[in-house]
This record gives structure tokens, sequence and C-alpha cells, in this order.
């Protein structure tokens, strides 16, 4: 044992003074009494207070010099030398990876087991040696530059947190290497479970394997992690064919090495619709379809559990639950009057961004109300409230007029200077007749020598279309201008969508946010209700803020209530992280490294417990001291006694 501040014992100098004012006797007033029979234990406290008397033993006094004796240790800074991974600057990289969420440590999570190694590291290092510690997720971070105070590399060790997506060791390594300034003694201390790119594995990587670059100075591994047991959810999508209910595919892996009975179960909008038991074979995946969905859901879920009373384990649960939300969400609701125009209806149910039902022209108008109508060959009665497309219309209407059938349909010309019509071409589109609409507030968009083909713009704060002629009388549902034609109207019907980045992605993906040109605020709300809120600059909003699984919901502000909604989902789906077998060596440049070994000379000091054992001795030695109090003696006894007589 040595002492790193040997003149710290000098304070055990302080003991001479506590000791004399044991032997010192504390001067009193002198009273004449009759008697001093009543007064014996007073005459004895007179005694023991005679000055330099020899001492006698004393609970308090004992326990006031091991106190001293404690702090004065404490202060002489004892150690120990003892062997440890690194020495001079060290660089400790804590793995935040979603598989350092995995619970086979005995500390309870590996990233839990991390934080205690780097806090021995701290306590082991030796003097004049310095510690970064660097946060490897999706973006590494600096949690405290190069220092020597202990007390802040341990709080940053116990402020930091692990994450759900991937780590970035590439930027990492670059980013540690940076901060040693090329240093000769830099030893850079990865503490990891090793999955997926520090691995080197190509097939856990997702393709390649990806090689880290070469640093300076010492690299050095530290595993944690003991366990390979994990169940995963891999891949959930939803999709649906024209005119057909969505349907949903799921594929599970069983990471572990032992097979495993497990329960599956799907909620459709949070209530519960299947349920069922299924068998996952070591390292086989396991896919399911389920068709038929409700056409009008919004969000779905996806989970993996373990049946009650199971004896197997599943260290990982981020990974045991996956989202999707409908292809439809977002779009508008458009109904088609025909007769049976399966041209018509194959072509809008093919186009994104519009939820296509069907209506019986015979029957009139449903109750319920849409987006958009699309009126083929067909005029209500009564026209709805909503947008408005015409399709070689038989009658007028109050808002245009329907004129004699025409079959002058040479000389197509579509106006260019519409960017409705920026793709469309009708040179080659071949027309029988058409019916003469004339409408004054509609621009003609197309027209031929009879007149206009196809007539749209807004009336009554509504948008409305005109297509003069029946799509069986020409050849254009043949060629590619129709699914052209469809797009370009169905985008100026439709708005732009809030979320344009699809409706899922991985954890850690940017979204890209697009309000509409009226909207002044806009809401993020994240699965665990947090929201934040943007100013809307007329630019899309990038939002970074997914690192947790789940639902978000995005809600678009042009007053007080939200005029447009969406959600979009956040799942994990990196077999990189569900695998979470731990690695017993890492690839780095051209080199593999193997689990680090004590090589370097730390110091282990043991003032934090000397300090806290002063500390319990200040505790019994106040009470001891008031215990001594509060204990009667002999002498007071009598001399109550004797006043109650009197």
């Amino acid at each position: 044992m040595q002492l790193l501040t040997p003149l710290g014992l000098l304070g055990a100098l302080l003991a001479i003074p506590i000791i004399l004012l044991y032997m010192l006797r504390l001067r009193r007033r002198e009273v004449v009494i009759p008697s001093t029979l009543l007064w014996q234990q007073v005459v004895r406290d007179r005694e023991a207070n005679t000055p330099w008397q020899r001492l006698r033993r004393n609970l308090l006094l004992f326990l006031q010099l091991a106190i001293l004796a404690a702090l004065v240790l404490a202060l002489a800074r004892p150690f120990q030398i003892v062997p440890t991974v690194g020495a001079g600057r060290i660089a400790i990289l804590l793995d935040a990876s979603a598989s350092m969420n995995a619970t086979d440590s005995a500390d309870g999570s590996r990233f839990d087991e991390a934080r205690r190694i780097a806090h021995q590291i701290v306590d082991e290092r030796a003097a004049g040696d310095v510690i970064t510690l660097l946060r490897v997720g999706d973006a590494p971070e600096v949690l405290i530059p190069y220092s020597a105070d202990s007390a802040q590399l341990h709080d940053a060790i116990d402020a930091a947190l692990p994450g759900f997506g991937s780590a970035d060791w590439n930027a990492a390594l670059t980013l540690a290497a940076a901060g040693g300034g090329g240093a000769a003694d830099l030893d850079v201390l990865i503490l990891s479970d090793g999955g997926g790119v520090l691995r080197g594995d190509a097939a856990q990587s997702g393709g390649a394997a990806l090689t880290l670059p070469a640093i300076p100075g010492d690299l050095r591994y530290i595993p944690v992690g003991r366990d390979d047991a994990n169940l995963a959810i891999t891949a959930l999508a939803v999709a649906a064919l024209p005119g057909e209910a969505p349907q949903l595919f799921a594929q599970f892996v069983n990471n572990g090495s032992a097979d495993a009975d497990v329960v599956i179960d799907l909620r459709v909008d949070d209530r519960l619709v299947a349920a069922f038991n299924a068998t996952l074979l070591a390292g086989t995946p396991y896919t399911w379809t389920r068709e038929n969905l409700p056409e009008s859901f919004t969000t779905l879920r996806v989970g993996l559990t373990l049946p009650a009373g199971s004896g197997e384990v599943d260290h990982l649960a981020v990974d045991n639950a996956a989202w999707a939300v409908s292809s439809g969400q977002g779009a508008r609701r458009a109904l088609l009057m025909t007769d049976g125009n399966l041209f018509l209806e194959q072509g809008l149910r093919s186009l994104p961004g519009v939820s296509v039902s069907l209506g019986d022209p015979a029957r009139g108008l449903p109750a319920d109300a849409y987006d958009l109508y699309v009126f083929d060959n067909f005029v209500p009665e009564a026209l709805p409230e909503g947008d408005l497309l015409f399709i070689n219309p038989p009658a007028s209407t109050a808002l245009f007029a329907v004129g004699a059938v025409s079959t002058q349909t040479s000389g197509a010309r579509v106006r260019r200077d519409d960017p409705r019509m920026t793709f469309v071409d009708f040179s080659g589109v071949n027309i029988l007749q058409f019916r003469q609409v004339t409408a004054d507030w509609a621009e003609p968009l197309i027209t031929v020598t009879g007149g206009p083909l196809l007539l749209a713009g807004e009336v009554n704060e509504r948008q409305v279309a005109i297509l003069t002629f029946d799509l069986r009388d020409s050849d254009l549902p043949l060629q590619i201008q129709y699914p052209i034609l469809l797009s370009a109207l169905i985008e100026w019907f439709t708005p732009q969508r809030l979320v344009s980045a699809g409706e899922s992605v991985r954890v850690q993906s940017p979204v890209t946010i697009i309000p509409g040109a009226a909207a002044d605020r806009v809401q993020v709300i994240a699965p665990d209700g947090r929201t934040r809120d943007y100013t809307p600059t007329g630019m899309p909003l990038i939002y970074a803020d997914t690192a947790a699984p789940g639902v978000y919901r995005v809600e678009s502000f042009s007053g007080a209530a939200p005029d447009q909604t969406a959600d979009f989902v956040v799942n994990l789906f990196a077999p990189e992280e569900s695998a979470i077998a731990p690695a017993a060596a890492i690839t780095v440049g051209n080199a593999e490294i193997t689990q680090a070994v004590e090589v370097e000379v730390g110091q282990r000091e043991y003032w934090d417990v000397l300090a806290l054992a002063a500390l319990l001795l200040l505790l019994i030695e106040w009470v001891a001291y008031h215990r001594r109090l509060r204990a009667p003696t002999l002498g007071a006894t009598v001399m109550r006694r004797a006043a109650r007589s009197a």
C-alpha cells in the first residue's frame, strides 16, 4: 500500500488537542452545602475532571480518534498498484446500439455492465492519466473531453443512456483518433457486445462486411453480454392490390441457439384481431401472411411474446413489436359512380393518394360524404359538396352546359403552359366522338377541331374537371397516356401528403414533412407522448428525432384545430442488432482484436472507502454522545427523591 499525498498524515497531530481536552478538568463554581452525602456522584465527577489526571477508558474518545484516523488516511490517499486495460490518454467508447439493451447481464442490461466497467476504469487509472468518454450511437457523441476529474467522469458515465438504433463505429473511431491528437500513449477501449459491423459479419451487417479504419495508438476490446437468446420481428409490410382488401406480411427470426415456442398477436387500431402459437426454429426465418384486413384501418401492431410459464428467455424486447399504418392514410376518399367501366375503376385504384369506393348510378348518391366524386356517364339530380370529375356527362348542370355530339376529333392540341399537362400527349389518341361542353369558369386543357376534350378549373371553392368523351369510345385506356392523364388529374385534386418519406422508416432515419401553404404550425407527437412544434418556413421540414420505435403523429395547423394529420411508424428492423450473440473478437483495419487483457499499470485508491468509514463513525459517536446525555445518574436520582420528600 502506498500514499499519493503522504503529507496528509500530518493531520494526525490533531489527536493531541483531542486527548488534552479529555485530560483537562472543566472549572465549576464552588457552593457551600450542609452535607455531601447526597452529592457523592457529583464528587466523583469532580474527581474525574481533575486536570492532568490519568486517562480512563472512554468510548467517545476512542470514536473521535478513529474518525480522525480515517480522515487523515483519506487525505493521504492510499492506493494499491493494480493491472488495468488502459493508461495515458484513454478514450472509452460506450456502445449505445439497440443490442446493448439486452438483459443477459448480472448488472441488468449490457449497457449497465459497460457503465460499471467504465466506472472501474476511471477508479483504477494511474496518476496523470486522462480519460474521454464517447457514446457510440447512430451519431457518436463526446460526453466529456479528456479530463482527470474523477467526479466529472463518473457523472458523465452515469448520464449515458443506450439507444434503439445502430452504432456508427467508423465515425466513432475516427473521432477518437482525432481527439487523441496522434498521441503515442493513446488507448482506445471499446465496451461493446461486438455486434454487426464490429464483428465484420456481412450477413448480419446487411451486405458486405465493413472494414473499420485503423487508428493510431492501441485499440482494445472489452466484451459485454453472455447469451444469444433473442426473438425478433425483422419485417412487416401491408399492401393491397387494386380492388382487393389489404394484406399483411411479417417475418420473425429466432436468433438463439434453441427452438422457441412463441405467441404472435395482431392488433388493428388497438383491437386484438388475431393471436396464435408458433414455433420458431433456431436461425430459421418464419413468415406469416394475413389477408382481408379492414380497408379503413389506421394503424396495426404485430407483437411477439413468450407463453406464460415458458422456460425460454428473450433478452431483447425492443424488436418484439412492429407497427404499420394504412397506405391509404391521408389519401382523399373518392366515390366512383359508374355502370361497370372497368378501365376507369382499375385506373383510379392503381393511383396513390386516393381511396376509391364504388357507387351504383341506379341507386343514386350514397349518404356518406367524399372528398372527390367521379361521375362516369352520370349526372346526379343535386351536385354534392366536394371536388368533381365528370366523364362524358349526359346532361347539363348548374356548372356547365352540354351540347350536341361531335365527331370532329382531329387535330388534338394540349395546353403546354399548364403544369397539369406537362407529360400528356394526345397526338396518338383516337376518339370516336365527344360531347360539346361549355363552362365559363373552366380552362380548356385538351382541344380538337370540334371543341374541348378536357376542361378544368375552380368554381364555388371546389375543383371541377370535365372529360367530354366516353373512355369506351376511344383507345385512350389502351395507351400509356391513360395513366399519365389520370395521375395528372388526381394529383391536381389531391393535396400534397403531409409526410412524404413513406409510412414506415427505421430507427434514426429522417422523415420529410411538407406542410400546406396555409400552415402556421406543425406538431409531431412521439410514441411516448412527447411533442415538438415547428414553424413552417415554406421549405420541407426534416424530422430526425426518430430514436424510439412506435407510431408518430404529425399534425398541421392553420388555426386552433389541425387541418391535416398523418401517421408514420418507426421500426427497428436491424438484423445486426437483433443477433445479440456476443462477439469474441472484432475486426478493425486488417487486424482482428480479441478480448483486452490487463497489461497496463493502474492504481486503486481507497480514500472514498475511508471517508465513508469516517462518516459512519461520526454517526456512531453522535448516537453514543446523546445516549449518555439521556442516561440518569445516581446523584440525580437521589436529588429527585429528596425534593419529592421535602
